[in-house]
């Protein structure tokens, strides 16, 4: 005689709850709000007073799908929206219609190379094999929109390899760059809970020239590992000129507001070549199993 096998679930999935419920017998009380299944009411959902349900569920959803895609560790690129393609720089600068405008497109240009410059370091990073348990390392993941971030998207397509988009709920839609992998285009409505899946896997970060959401990323990843909420991890910041010309690192510094080893924190650098070789520096000794060559 052998042994019996007990059956995994005795309880129907949801799915199959969910495909009865649809079913129902239709009655005032079947067709009234109150009778639907919670998880497929979604004006209760999205009621005010659900607000952290929903959070844990956009929490959740990023991770498990990350979990599955057998991601363990990420390469973030932050950057601007606005850094046009080098192969479309002049365009902005012929649709000037001021001096004013004329100007800003002109330095619009001036940081396109930094365009060319994510898209290398994103093959750089896309080329790192995944570990001996089969966990993918280095995985590009970006916003998941135009400029910078399609950049890096575009970098990992270059190697054959899938990134990840990050977008979010906009009042002017913003769709994610077609270099995106589907599977692993994500969207999100909380700033927050993008924020911290920017970060969860992260294990090197690399901030191009941006603006106020560049540098709301940038600034509360500074802080989490100055306050030891995160343990260090090269941030590279390229373009000295850009960062020195809006922010005084030094300034606060000598302001008292910030110590002088907060410098240390960040690298400026100029070249995918010079972000790589600073990453490649850090985790040499600590975690060479990542395959960190060159």
């Amino acid at each position: 005689m052998t042994d019996p096998v007990p059956p995994k679930r005795v309880f129907s999935p949801a799915s199959e709850e969910a495909e009865t419920a649809r079913h129902a017998t239709s009655s005032p009380q079947t067709e009234d709000p109150a009778y639907r299944l919670a998880f497929q009411d979604m004006d209760f959902l999205l009621r005010e007073d659900l607000r952290p349900v929903r959070f844990q569920l956009e929490l959740l959803k990023p991770e498990l799908l990350l979990d599955e895609a057998n991601i363990a560790s990420t390469f973030v690129f932050y950057g601007s929206a606005r850094i046009p393609e080098p192969s479309k720089a002049d365009a902005l600068i012929q649709a000037a219609a001021t001096d004013h405008q004329r100007s800003i497109a002109e330095r619009l240009k001036a940081k396109s190379k930094y365009y060319d410059e994510a898209r290398k370091l994103a093959r750089m990073a896309s080329r790192v094999e995944p570990d001996e348990e089969g966990k993918k390392q280095f995985v590009v993941c970006s916003g998941g929109g135009p400029s910078i971030m399609e950049a890096a998207n575009r970098g990992a397509v270059d190697e054959g390899k899938e990134s990840i988009g990050l977008n979010i709920v906009l009042p002017h839609e913003q769709l994610p760059n077609p270099y995106v992998t589907p599977s692993l285009s994500l969207q999100f409505h909380y700033f927050a809970l993008r924020k911290m899946h920017f970060l969860i896997r992260a294990r090197a970060v690399a901030v191009f020239p941006g603006g106020f959401g560049t540098f709301d990323e940038c600034f509360e990843l500074l802080t989490l590992i100055q306050t030891g909420k995160v343990k260090p991890l090269p941030i590279m910041l390229f373009g000295r000129e850009f960062w020195e010309r809006v922010m005084s690192f030094e300034g606060l510094v000598e302001e008292g507001t910030i110590a002088p080893d907060d410098l240390d924190l960040f690298k400026f650098v100029e070249t995918a070549e010079e972000a790589w070789d600073h990453v490649c520096d850090h985790y040499s000794a600590s975690a060479p199993e990542l395959g960190c060559a060159k």
